[in-house]
């Protein structure tokens, strides 16, 4: 009996591990959907299997017993070809019930299949045949019991199924087969030739240790196969989103991630990277930034990062007093080697850059420091000799900012300042529920900007208000074309200057942009900052509720990093709470993040307001935060990253093709 119970049990196991792969295909994920499928189908075939055979060692008759090895392992096919048709067919963008019936045939065939191919494996001294009504009874028992959890499958994946759910999926999939399983067992008759001499010691059944071992084995690879697929596929989405393909040192999105309390941040800039390629070709070019990367690792110490930040910049970190005096000496040395041609595949190679230095201080926030060293590369009379400059806030601050500055009436009419758009995504059900526009910067001179660097330059100028002009008036104009298309993102947000909310020519723009495109209040949502009410409360309230009273939504923004209190927050006529991502970013690994988090959400759902959850980018959060919210929306890279408007509708058509 209690080998009876373990080959269920390892049936289950085994179908809960591949439902759990099988999730992996609707996912984001670095590999294609059917590997993820054909891992499924591998792990629930192997169960199939190994639940047979350790069912067998349940059975035991006074005669001698032996496999066919070649038989027994081919056995194994038709359940892992069937399981992976099944899996293909459930997870098709468009379904029906005869797509759940052929499914379920496909399952309980390959079912059937594995357990009478694994039968005449066996070698025995006795005839055995089947009764009929039975073995007809077993193949049908596994195909109607598969087509139920097919269809239950198929059914509530669609709304991200939950471990309990899936749990009972499993139960009712390893019913299928172990039912199919005993019900063919009972089928069997068995005849004893005339004159043969039963003897007990040749009675079939495992020994322990040898079922030990199948059973260990299973489980060991069922779970295996489980965990290191994940692992293996969260490791290479990581280092395609944060580390350079190339040169294979981290990028600068994990550089703007990490710039948080440096010590000493320096950049290289080579210049004029191009003169090789044309003088060359592109191979060898790529040549000499492998050479220029090897003496970069060579000659830092190793409590220094390193960053690939853009195409001809290297970034690197010091975190500490020591760290940061073992960079100022390597700087040097890294001065010295450039100073002299590096040999590349027989040629002497000349390269020309300059290092900017910038030291943090107690006065100063950390992207002030990248801001430092972006004026210091982008001074006038910079000169690319590789000297070692640092960052004289009486020589670099005005010329760089103010550029900046005056730049910007440029970029809005050359269209180097352009908006992309970032997804906010309901779990339930499974839905894009609106978008964020983002302002991007692509400078002519300086190449992408970041929105950390340029946003608050803008704003201490006074130029942010003009640029939102232009930005509700891009947003307005997006919305009307993705109308003509009969496309439709329910809402767009878009952020808003603190000086400019209480401003009445904020609605009085809105009002005429909407009309001009033809649009509604309801298709634009305002996100504000705790700082604009806590500035003037009074006139803030007033100005925010009269964009609600015109039917705008308005979103308080970066929730939890204001200086707000809560009594604020039950005054203010919003609509929306967005949490901050960086309360996100330790979750759930933290339980002080985590429950933060939690009090937040059910602090913001208590007020009756929409939760929006921003920088979400594992699973785990995921998971996490389903559980911490009744509907929860969420935002970030795990979900989709900013994208412009054309990348946005091939993402949209996939993901509802695969709803």
């Amino acid at each position: 009996m209690i080998i009876v119970i373990l080959s269920i049990i390892i049936a289950v196991v085994a179908s809960y591990t591949a439902l759990s792969l099988n999730k992996r295909a609707s996912e984001n994920s670095f590999f294609h959907k059917n590997f993820w499928l054909f891992l499924a189908s591998l792990c629930l075939g192997f169960g199939i299997w190994s639940m047979h055979f350790v069912g067998m060692s349940a059975f035991s008759l006074p005669v001698s017993m032996s496999y066919n090895n070649i038989i027994t392992v081919i056995s194994i096919i038709p359940a892992m070809l069937a399981s992976f048709i099944a899996f293909y067919l459930a997870n098709l963008p468009r379904q029906n019930l005869w797509t759940y019936f052929f499914a379920g045939i496909a399952m309980g065939t390959g079912i059937s299949s594995m357990h009478y191919l694994g039968m005449y494996g066996m070698e025995m001294d006795v005839v055995h045949t089947y009764n009929p009504i039975l073995f007809l009874a077993s193949i049908c028992i596994a195909i109607v019991v598969s087509v139920i959890a097919v269809y239950i499958f198929s059914t509530v994946q669609k709304y991200e199924t939950n471990y309990k759910v899936q749990l009972i999926i499993s139960l009712i999939i390893g019913l299928a087969i172990s039912s199919m399983h005993y019900t063919g067992m009972a089928a069997i008759n068995f005849y004893i030739p005339k004159g043969y001499e039963m003897n007990l010691s040749h009675s079939h059944s495992t020994e322990m240790y040898g079922l030990a071992i199948i059973v260990t084995l299973g489980m060991t690879i069922l779970l295996g196969i489980l965990l290191l697929s994940s692992f293996i596929d969260r490791f290479i989405e990581y280092r395609a989103n944060y580390y350079d393909s190339f040169t294979r040192l981290p990028n600068r999105r994990l550089f703007e991630k990490k710039l948080h309390s440096p010590k000493v941040l320096a950049v290289w800039h080579m210049h004029d990277l191009e003169h090789i390629n044309r003088e060359f070709n592109y191979a060898f070019g790529d040549e000499v930034i492998r050479r220029l990367v090897y003496i970069f690792k060579t000659l830092t110490p190793s409590k220094v990062e390193i960053y690939r930040i853009e195409g001809h910049r290297i970034a690197l970190i010091a975190r500490d007093g020591d760290s940061a005096k073992q960079l100022r000496d390597s700087l040097k040395e890294i001065a010295t080697v450039l100073r002299k041609p590096i040999l590349v595949k027989g040629h002497e190679v000349y390269l020309y850059g300059v290092c900017a230095v910038s030291d943090a201080n107690h006065f100063e926030n950390t992207p002030n420091i990248y801001t430092n060293v972006l004026a210091v590369l982008n001074y006038p009379s910079i000169t690319y000799n590789h000297d070692i400059v640092y960052y004289d806030s009486s020589i670099h601050t005005y010329t760089f900012e103010r550029e900046i500055a005056d730049d910007v009436n440029r970029a809005m009419k050359d269209d180097e300042l352009f908006l992309v758009y970032q997804p906010k995504v309901c779990l339930n059900p499974n839905e894009t529920v609106g978008l964020e526009a983002l302002l991007r910067w692509n400078h002519p001179k300086y190449g992408f900007l970041s929105p950390a660097v340029f946003v608050p330059i803008l704003e201490e100028y006074d130029r942010m208000v003009k640029v939102t002009d232009w930005i509700i008036g891009r947003v307005c104009q997006q919305i009307a074309n993705w109308k003509l298309e009969n496309i439709s993102f329910k809402q767009v947000a878009i952020n808003i200057p603190g000086e400019y909310v209480t401003s009445p020519l904020l609605l009085k723009l809105l009002t005429q942009k909407l009309d001009e495109y033809g649009l509604e209040p309801s298709q634009i949502e305002l996100e504000i900052t705790e700082n604009s009410f806590v500035k003037n409360m009074e006139e803030a309230m007033r100005a925010v509720g009269s964009l609600r009273k015109e039917g705008f939504s308005v979103a308080l923004d970066d929730f939890g990093t204001g200086v707000s209190s809560l009594s604020y927050l039950k005054q203010m006529p919003i609509s929306t709470l967005k949490i901050d991502k960086s309360f996100i970013d330790d979750v759930p690994i933290s339980p002080k993040d985590s429950a933060i988090v939690q009090a937040i959400v059910t602090l913001g759902e208590s007020l009756y307001l929409n939760v929006v959850i921003e920088g979400v980018e594992t699973k785990e959060q995921v998971n996490f935060l389903k559980g911490a919210s009744r509907k929860p929306i969420f935002q970030g890279y795990y979900f989709a990253k900013p994208m412009q408007p054309h990348d946005l509708i091939q993402w949209y058509s996939e993901t509802r093709v695969e709803d």
